[in-house]
């Protein structure tokens, strides 16, 4: 049987801060926290999604990796915390201010307040194209989330690929065993036509979601900026996507929602449905959910949630 996401309206809610990538929450010691970033994290702390009492700015124990946008976050059972960030590199076109995102990986051990960067894991292997019309990105892999499979013990990036031949850009997946968490630079592995033997740095990928037009056109027309989490009312994986289309500048479209039932087979994943187009509330970058259960976040909710987009809440999702 489908499953069916109604978007209803709601009292107006923001994210305490800024917002220019997916947002990780966790919990921690009874406490929520939020990571937000503008290309340099900061990281509040309240005692719900509503209810926010502390904001500072997340301490870097390295610099070669700015500007950085933290996209994802996992609390072991000991308390450290693992990090994944979206970085991008300056000065790679001569004419331009065209970059490559790259995916790192960096650890906490005091909530999020300082981090330790332990590298970056996943990385394209396809040149930068300079005359790429896309106003942003001349290649690599970026705009992602990371979320935990308890079945088979591995860890899930999907991210943007920018790069390369059009059939494989789109929705890329790559995955890190678990025990292999603090040692991730070597260790992640993407997928590609059917097997997780690619390497994470320079491998190929096959997108669950491809691209309808390349990244390289002004007009390109693809899904973007995958937000995932696990809905415990439908025993299933949502994934809420941007869709850039179909001009320069990444014109959002809408925002559009897929699911599977298991991460380990990309082929699985749905066609994806639009559940809220522009309008004359433009719904903007970034969708994710929150969850305002016990102990839920952007990667664990239920069946109503919380609708945010850029940071801004106005609606609930509700999963039928």
């Amino acid at each position: 049987m489908g499953q069916r996401v109604d978007v209803r309206p709601a009292a107006l809610e923001l994210l305490p801060d800024q917002v220019d990538s997916n947002s990780p929450a966790f919990w921690r010691d009874g406490y929520l926290s939020m990571i937000t970033s503008t290309g340099m994290p900061l990281i509040s702390m309240g005692t719900s999604p509503f209810h926010w009492f502390e904001t500072t700015q997340v301490d870097l124990d390295r610099q070669e990796h700015l500007p950085v946008w933290i996209e994802s976050a996992w609390v072991d059972d000991d308390g450290t915390m693992l990090l994944w960030y979206h970085h991008e590199p300056s000065g790679l076109c001569p004419t331009s201010d065209l970059t490559a995102p790259k995916i790192g990986a960096a650890i906490s051990l005091d909530g999020g307040r300082t981090i330790q960067d332990l590298g970056i894991v996943l990385e394209s292997g396809d040149p930068v194209d300079c005359s790429a019309q896309n106003g942003y990105f001349g290649s690599g892999h970026g705009d992602f989330s990371v979320i935990f499979n308890h079945v088979d013990g591995y860890f899930y990036f999907f991210f943007g690929n920018y790069g390369g031949d059009a059939e494989g850009q789109g929705i890329a997946i790559a995955r890190l065993a678990h025990e292999n968490r603090y040692e991730p630079v070597g260790n992640v592995h993407k997928y590609y036509e059917g097997s997780w033997d690619e390497p994470g740095l320079g491998g190929r990928v096959t997108p669950a979601l491809r691209a309808k037009k390349a990244w390289q056109k002004s007009d390109t027309d693809s899904f973007w900026g995958p937000s995932i989490h696990w809905n415990t009312h439908l025993g299933k994986y949502v994934m809420l996507l941007n869709r850039a289309c179909c001009g320069p500048k990444w014109p959002q479209e809408g925002i559009y929602a897929s699911f599977n039932a298991d991460l380990s087979d990309p082929e699985r994943w749905s066609q994806p449905s639009s559940i809220l187009k522009d309008s004359g509330l433009k719904p903007g970058y970034y969708p994710q959910v929150l969850g305002a259960g016990p102990e839920e976040t952007d990667t664990v909710a239920g069946r109503v949630v919380r609708l945010y987009i850029h940071g801004v809440s106005y609606w609930e999702l509700v999963f039928q």
